[in-house]
């Protein structure tokens, strides 16, 4: 168990202190950049990002709460920004953290939901799962031995926001992480608004009924029932619903079939909420996801944490779908005009950026392809024309295209509704990776997209 720094002068005071040692760093490794040949100062920089990128995370991971999550959502940002040393030290942010002694969210549950309502609960102290702004801890009521979770927030991280936010916005800068004369309040400001939004509990449970009522009569997915009476703002109850991770020994010797009917099924309920509903749980780790396995009957994905849950219009799908559908029929004009339409790219961009934003596109969709395309290479295929998720270094192959084309030097920060689809897409590629899932899901993505793209000339 870990302390709470939760006193605004205790989390300050912290970071500035980071912040002066991290000025101090950099001013000597300057110095020493002065008697170093090139291939040196390359070296020598990879190595500073790291350990300033491995102090910031550190010192964010043990201050928990708002300004640890902003950093988590720098790492996604970051990518676009940052050094990839920095990137990938941030990225482990969102692992989970350390939880907190019973003694310190006590408190929140009691003003929470009062002594009385505790008092109908057993309550497990130690909690069953820990993250950046609260912990999550299983209960049983006792009048007819419900089970449940209740989620409780961190004393004090919601009214630190702000203050958390200029600290971190303060230190990004002292860290030399960002370059030189970028402009990161756009950012910070992204960070701000969401950070109030994941604290809002009251939201989170909306969101989570609201994905119980539509998904409530398939039988494929399994959404925990928000339980009004233990919830508010800072605390939210819900049903405890069984499951284990997708990396589980039960789930990784599941048959071929199986898993690749899990796979469909999660790639299915992305196309749904994205193209269909407009509404994203854009957070794809691992932990809030769970499988089912039900022997003589459909396994189940158990779907948790909607705090995450992202709006997107009308317009942003239909744009996006010209994207995805101009890459599909290699109609390059289509994707300028889908990414111009949502603020991805600008006419003004060179012919050779824009070509280079399309052969990435193109890229991408690699998975929906048509089988007689000739565009998927053949190791990636299995005898029957299945796409072999599991093998495939698609990742790798788009980032290189990203980077020998020098895309950055056009693409600061996209828009954040692009950050986050992209997380969840990865997430997803991430998912039917861990399933050693072999589909076929060109005939699951064509008719969504094709209905709703343009076909303007």
């Amino acid at each position: 168990m870990t302390s709470l720094k939760t006193r605004p002068f205790e989390r300050n005071l912290a970071l500035t202190k980071l912040g002066l040692g991290t000025g101090g760093h950099f001013i000597a490794h300057s110095m020493a950049n002065v008697f170093r040949g090139a291939e040196g100062r390359k070296t020598a920089d990879q190595a500073f990002y790291v350990e300033r990128a491995t102090e910031l995370a550190d010192a964010l991971g043990q201050l928990k709460g708002s300004v640890m999550k902003a950093g988590q959502m720098l790492s996604l940002y970051g990518q676009y920004f940052l050094p990839p040393e920095a990137v990938a030290v941030l990225s482990g942010l969102q692992d989970d953290t350390p939880a907190v002694d019973w003694r310190v969210v006590a408190p929140v549950l009691e003003r929470a939901i009062g002594r009385h309502r505790m008092a109908e609960l057993d309550i497990d102290t130690v909690p069953m799962a820990a993250a950046s702004l609260g912990q999550a801890h299983r209960a049983r009521r006792k009048r007819d031995g419900l089970e449940l979770v209740i989620k409780i927030q961190y004393p004090g991280v919601a009214d630190a926001i702000e203050s958390d936010i200029r600290s971190l916005s303060r230190l990004v800068g002292l860290s030399r992480l960002a370059p030189k004369g970028l402009d990161l309040d756009p950012v910070f400001n992204e960070v701000r608004e969401m950070l109030h939004r994941e604290v809002d509990y009251d939201s989170e449970a909306n969101f989570t009924s609201e994905f119980q009522k539509r998904l409530a009569d398939d039988p494929r997915f399994v959404v925990p029932r928000v339980i009004g009476d233990y919830s508010n703002d800072r605390v939210l109850t819900t049903t405890y619903e069984s499951g284990v991770s997708v990396r589980h020994a039960d789930i990784q010797s599941l048959s071929q079939d199986r898993r690749d009917r899990l796979g469909a099924h999660f790639l299915e309920l992305f196309l749904t909420e994205f193209f269909d509903w407009g509404m994203v749980q854009s957070d794809p780790h691992f932990g809030n996801y769970r499988i089912r396995p039900r022997d003589g009957g459909e396994d189940q994905i158990v779907l948790l944490d909607f705090g995450a849950t992202k709006l997107f219009g009308r317009g942003f799908i239909e744009s996006y779908s010209n994207i995805v559908m101009g890459a599909l029929s290699r109609d390059a004009d289509q994707i300028f005009r889908g990414a111009i339409d949502i603020g991805l790219m600008d006419k003004r961009f060179p012919p050779q950026v824009m070509n280079a934003f399309a052969e990435l596109c193109m890229q991408i969709v690699e998975p929906f392809e048509a089988l007689d395309s000739g565009r998927i290479p053949a190791h990636l295929l299995t005898p029957d024309g299945l796409y072999r998720w599991h093998e495939s270094d698609l990742p790798m192959r788009v980032g290189r295209i990203a980077s020998r084309n020098a895309l950055s030097v056009h693409f600061r920060v996209p828009p954040r509704e692009i950050i986050f689809l992209h997380r969840r897409l990865a997430g997803v590629f991430v998912m039917l990776s861990a399933l050693r899932a072999e589909l076929a899901s060109r005939d699951q993505l064509l008719p969504v997209v094709s209905a709703l793209a343009s076909d303007e000339d």
